[in-house]
């Protein structure tokens, strides 16, 4: 498993490593910064490991996220070159990390997602008025466990947000996105493994914020699966080629909305609320990817 080195996925990290062991499978955790790539004709020789050549894996489980850097991404190329299996592929990963190009992929397919605007600050208030309108949600165009995400309640929040940001000269261009009041404080994260819906939860907030990410305090309870939330999970994992998915839906009054798609999606709350073994899901996929 090719994972990233952050304190907040030591328990998605150990329980890997512990249903491996359960499974007698033979798996490592990696860090990018353990691994030294090559480029040369002699492309079985191409990865080094500790400074040690060893044997290629027969498939990558990619846990880097929102994270994912260029050498991460080198990393990945590189196995894929090879014709190793990488779970979710590096172009998955990207594209899921990059807010704004998911919802423009959900978009084109028809997927049903909260009306969304790039913009860079100072923004035109006029112009999130009319497109978006208030309350509006700013988020910055990369990120996970809810950081980085603000409701501005009205205009003048808006204006004072845009201002401070302007003021800290930051020059990165973030979304602005319709508030779907009707999921306030609440919210459900589908997980898809190879196309299948494995369990879906309902996440609550305890607090009083209109984000309900358990990492932030939330609460989590075990939701049924109906039809629509089922195909539309599912499609959202096809259209942004994500192998593993963990899909954050809004409620809506037509039905769900499209949050957003994690492609190494947080799971102790889930496992927590549901019972299901996120990692021997995950596992039993990856065999029947290895190449015979």
């Amino acid at each position: 498993m090719l994972a990233n080195r952050r304190t907040k996925d030591t328990y998605e990290r150990d329980r890997f490593i512990e249903v491996a062991e359960n499974m007698e499978i033979d798996f490592s955790v990696v860090y990018a910064d353990e691994v030294d790539l090559i480029v040369s004709r002699d492309d079985r020789n191409s990865i080094r490991y500790r400074d040690n050549i060893v044997p290629l894996p027969d498939v990558v489980i990619a846990r880097t996220g929102s994270s994912t850097g260029h050498f991460n991404l080198s990393v990945l190329r590189q196995f894929e070159r090879l014709n190793v299996p990488t779970l979710p592929n590096s172009d998955a990963i990207i594209a899921a990390k990059d807010k704004m190009y998911a919802n423009q992929i959900l978009a084109q397919h028809g997927i049903p997602i909260p009306k969304t605007m790039l913009t860079r600050f100072p923004s035109n208030p006029d112009l999130v008025e009319k497109q978006v309108g208030f309350p509006c949600v700013v988020k910055v165009v990369t990120g996970s466990y809810g950081a980085g995400v603000y409701l501005c309640h009205d205009r003048k929040q808006f204006e004072d947000l845009s201002e401070l940001i302007s003021a800290l000269d930051f020059k990165n261009s973030m979304i602005v996105q319709e508030y779907v009041e009707y999921s306030s404080g609440k919210d459900l994260r589908v997980i898809v493994i190879g196309g299948k819906v494995v369990g879906a939860m309902k996440r609550e907030s305890t607090d009083g914020s209109f984000k309900a990410n358990i990492t932030r305090g939330g609460v989590g309870t075990a939701y049924d699966v109906d039809d629509k939330m089922e195909l539309l999970a599912i499609q959202t994992a096809k259209v942004l080629d994500l192998d593993i998915a963990g899909v954050d839906l809004l409620f809506h009054p037509d039905g769900y909305r499209v949050c957003e798609a994690n492609s190494s999606p947080g799971f102790r709350g889930f496992e927590n609320a549901l019972g299901i073994n996120i990692p021997q899901k995950i596992f039993e996929y990856a065999s029947i990817r290895i190449p015979q």
